[in-house]
Parts: structure tokens; sequence; C-alpha cells
């Protein structure tokens, strides 16, 4: 059973799909497909989340410069596609609050990038506890950054929309699809699926989340990085709790170069509540359950010891703060505890029932190091985009244009109609906003 295919996307969660969504705009005249190993788009890290349409405040305007644009935009592209289709979408704001003065510098600085990468003066505004109190009477503090241009969606729907949209330009999604084997045969990949069947494609482009640094190996790409998963848990509140704040609230987090948040007060768009997400080292980007971790337990420790992730395991400070995550896994009370310093009115014992939990997978480097930002790699025949995290669902439909648009510019294929009309926007409007 073999297919030829012009272009092949490994992964449908809302980055390989919004990709698709803009490619089947663009190129009419070309085969393209979507792999995806589970049986819906955006099974896993796409819908295991807060549904939180992030504000650009968190992204150093030097440094993360893609992200804050893509944020910035992704917001408003979300608001208009929600509207378009019928679904949520909340203005509901955030509020991110300091418990010391060190906390507060930091705010400080957040409010600083949030008018960098775009933000005005209604949009963003520091406060002092008291000023917090008179809004929001529960929450305890030192000082606060409320953000009221951030919201809440149901990435799901987000996506299943996208998939509807593409399928109708059409694009080909193999769902229940898993990629087991990808080689170069003479100018085309032959990619095993199922373990059963071959197709064959002249490019690919990896945005397989959780799995993209293993593509990208048996491609022979990004082979001096590897990834680390950590499951992300949360715990539902009872009815009770829903007005106990207007908005949800997030805490500085005390260490912002690891992948360990500190948990958050979480709104979501129905006005359900949450407390969450811990970061619980995993052996799998699947590895919700004991059965999962331990099949990969020792494949996943093997490839840490052998690559820069080596010196990451035997760090002190990463050994404590991964402990602690543990710990935060087995006792509610220690979770539900962390929010407790800034809503103390929490009750651990009215808190029964678990949420849903995620996963993300975070990239590091030959030195051990946790790599901040997103990465590209690629040649002729694939490309490849690694280390996708928050706010990665946020930015997925403007950051899938600017690697249509890329991919275009440097000659990996060519996009047929780069003024073309995709959905509510115009591309070449769109890729002139984006411009860095």
């Amino acid at each position: 059973m073999a297919h030829n295919f012009d272009l092949v996307i490994i992964g449908g969660g809302i980055l390989g799909t919004s990709i698709s969504y803009f490619l089947g705009f663009l190129n009419k005249t070309k085969k393209i497909a979507i792999i995806e190993q589970a049986h819906n788009v955006a099974f896993h890290t796409s819908s295991r989340n807060t549904g939180k349409v992030h504000a650009p405040y968190l992204y150093n305007p030097e440094k993360k410069k893609m992200f804050a644009k893509t944020t910035f935009h992704g917001y408003e592209m979300l608001e208009e596609y929600s509207r378009l289709k019928k679904f949520p979408f909340k203005k509901d704001g955030v509020i991110e609050v300091s418990l010391d003065e060190k906390g507060t510098k930091v705010l400080e600085k957040y409010f600083k990038w949030g008018k960098q990468n775009g933000l005005q003066d209604n949009d963003i505004k520091l406060m002092d506890k008291n000023e917090l109190k008179k809004i929001e009477p529960e929450i305890k503090c030192e000082s606060a950054l409320y953000v009221y241009k951030d919201g809440s969606t149901d990435y799901s729907k987000v996506t299943e929309a996208v998939m509807k949209d593409s399928r109708e330009n059409g694009i080909n999604f193999m769902l229940d699809t898993k990629v087991t084997n990808i080689k170069k045969i003479d100018d085309k990949w032959k990619i095993t699926l199922n373990n059963d069947y071959e197709i064959f494609a002249n490019f690919v482009i990896n945005a397989a989340g959780g799995e993209a640094i293993d593509i990208a190996h048996k491609i022979g790409v990004a082979e001096t990085f590897t990834d680390m998963h950590f499951r992300g848990e949360y715990w539902r509140t009872p009815k009770e709790y829903n007005n106990l704040t207007k908005t949800s609230v997030y805490s500085v987090p005390k260490y912002p170069d690891y992948p360990f948040l500190d948990p958050h007060w979480i709104i979501r768009v129905d006005g359900s509540c949450e407390i969450g997400p811990n970061a619980v080292p995993v052996f799998s980007p699947y590895g919700y359950n004991k059965t999962e971790n331990i099949k990969e337990f020792i494949p996943k420790i093997l490839e840490m010891l052998r690559t820069g992730a080596r010196k990451t395991i035997f760090d002190k400070q990463f050994q404590e703060l991964a402990i602690n995550e543990i710990q935060s896994a087995m006792s509610k009370s220690a979770m539900i505890n962390r929010v407790k310093r800034f809503l103390p009115k929490i009750d651990a014992k009215k808190i029964t029932e678990r949420g849903t939990a995620g996963i993300r997978s975070s990239v590091i480097n030959e030195n051990g190091q946790f790599v901040p930002d997103v990465i590209l790699e690629g040649d002729s025949m694939s490309f490849h985009i690694l280390n996708y995290n928050s706010p990665g669902a946020t930015g997925a439909l403007p950051f899938s244009m600017y690697v249509v648009n890329h991919l275009s510019k440097q000659g990996m294929f060519e996009s047929e109609r780069s003024d073309a009309q995709c959905g509510p926007w115009k591309f070449s409007d769109m890729i002139e906003k984006l411009a860095l």
C-alpha cells in the first residue's frame, strides 16, 4: 500500500494542524498529509493544558522575540477564529502575584517586557497589595501584575476546527497512524507506518511535540540535543470555589531556568477552577501511568547518560527540585499548600478530584542546560520544530504562518499563492506583521 506525497507533516497537535491549514490555502496542487498516532488531533499536550491564551509579558523581547511576536498576534487570531467558528473564547485576564521583594522586581521586569512586546496601558498594570485587595479581596500578596489582555479557550475545539478547514482544502489526515521508521531513499523519504505499510514524501515537517527529538534523531538531525519529559498534574476544586477570584492567578516562578512551575490557580473557559500544574519527571512523552514509565525507564536513562542530560540529572539543585515535584504528586496537600500561600481560603480537604494530566517535553543541550526557546533545524528535505512549548498553543496560528513562509523563502518548497486569503487572514499581510 504505497502513496506518494509532496509533503508530510508528522504530528497532529495544534502546531502541525495549523501548518497544514495554511499550506492548504497556499498550495492547491500539492499532495499533503498529516500523520498522527492518536485517534484524534490535539490528543496530548495540545488539549491537556489550562486552555489559557497568553499575553506576551513573560518573554524577553530580545531573547524570545519570536515567542513574543507570535503570542501577541496569536491572541488576536484565536479571538477572531473563535468568533468565526462560534466556540468559546473569554477575555478573562490573569494576575501574576509576588510574595516578596525579589518577586516584585520580577513583576517590574515583566511589566516592562509586556509593554515592549506590544501591550498597551489598558492591557497591563502593576499594583500594590492594597490596590489589588479592592479588586480581589481573597488574594494575599505583596504586589501584583494584572494582565487584562489574557484569555481562555478550548484548544481541542480550536484544533478540530482547523483540521476540518484543512480537510476541505485537500489535506489528508492519517489518524491512528504512527511513524515507525523513516529513511531517505534517493530523493524521497520512505516512511513506514504502524510497522505495516509505507508512504513516500519529497519533504517532511517534524511537528511531533514530545516525539520531535526522536524523529529528528532518526533522520540524523539535532543529534547534540536530547529531551526530558515532565508530567503536569492538576486538582479540580469544588464549585463553591468557582467565584473565589475573578481571574486566574499565577505566582512568580522561583527557578525560571528549570521547567518547574509553581502551581497556579486556574479558571477555565467553562468557569471551573483547578490548581496546577506541578512538573514530575517521567520517562516517556506518554508517561501518564506506571506501565508506560516502567517500559521506557531503562531506554530513557541510557539515552540521558550518553548525552548532555547526564549533567542535568546529577545536578544537585535539579535533583532537589525533582524530588519536591515527586512529593507534590504523592501528596495533595504538598501541591495545594503552594497555592494557599496566595489564596489562604482554600481548604485541601475539600479538594478530592484530580484533573487531566499533561506532559511537556523540554530539550536539553550538550552542556546539560534546558534550552529556553524553540529550536528550528532542517536540511534540504526536512524541517524540525523542537522544544515548542508554552506559549505554543497561543502562538500556533501565527507561528505556523512564519514556518510556511520561512520554508518557502528558503526554497525548500514553493508556495503557489503567497497573497492567498487564508480564512479570515490574508497571508502576506500577516507575514508583514510577523517580520522580526
